[in-house]
């Protein structure tokens, strides 16, 4: 798969640990950079690459993974979700078909992060799932307006 990143200046490091992690994990990594304090202006740059179909999924940290997710999620198409735990990371692709995963350097380990990030891209969403019509809700209202 192909996996974009970005984060807010606190979080380099944590990002740049997770980057290695998954390109030893197989995937190809592209690096949306972590320059900007306004953590905003990465998330939703991801998130556009992610909903134009450039990557196959997006992995973007702040402090709290919280802001970049509000962020990201103001763009068509991206869903964000912002994750704390290893059934958080299954559950956001399978049961909510979430394109980006956001988490917070400074609220969780770097190794629970790691397995959050394996599991999250071990997971295939299933459009015959029974949470079908759930994600398609949000889809709709998305393209109501």
């Amino acid at each position: 798969m192909k996996i974009v990143f970005g984060c807010d200046p606190n979080a380099a490091e944590f990002k740049k640990e997770l980057m290695e992690y998954v390109k030893e994990l197989g995937h190809e990594v592209t690096d949306f950079g972590s320059d900007d304090p306004i953590y905003a202006n990465v998330a939703i740059a991801c998130a556009k690459a992610v909903a134009a179909k450039e990557f196959d999924r997006g992995i973007v940290v702040c402090g709290t993974g919280i802001g970049v997710s509000i962020a990201a999620n103001k763009v068509k198409g991206a869903y964000a979700a912002c994750i704390h735990d290893v059934y958080q990371a299954q559950r956001a692709e399978l049961s909510n078909h979430a394109n980006i995963i956001t988490m917070g350097s400074q609220v969780i380990g770097i190794q629970l992060a790691k397995t959050m990030v394996k599991e999250y891209l071990s997971c295939t969403y299933d459009e015959n799932s029974r949470s079908k019509d759930k994600v398609q809700r949000i889809v709709d209202f998305e393209n109501e307006a």
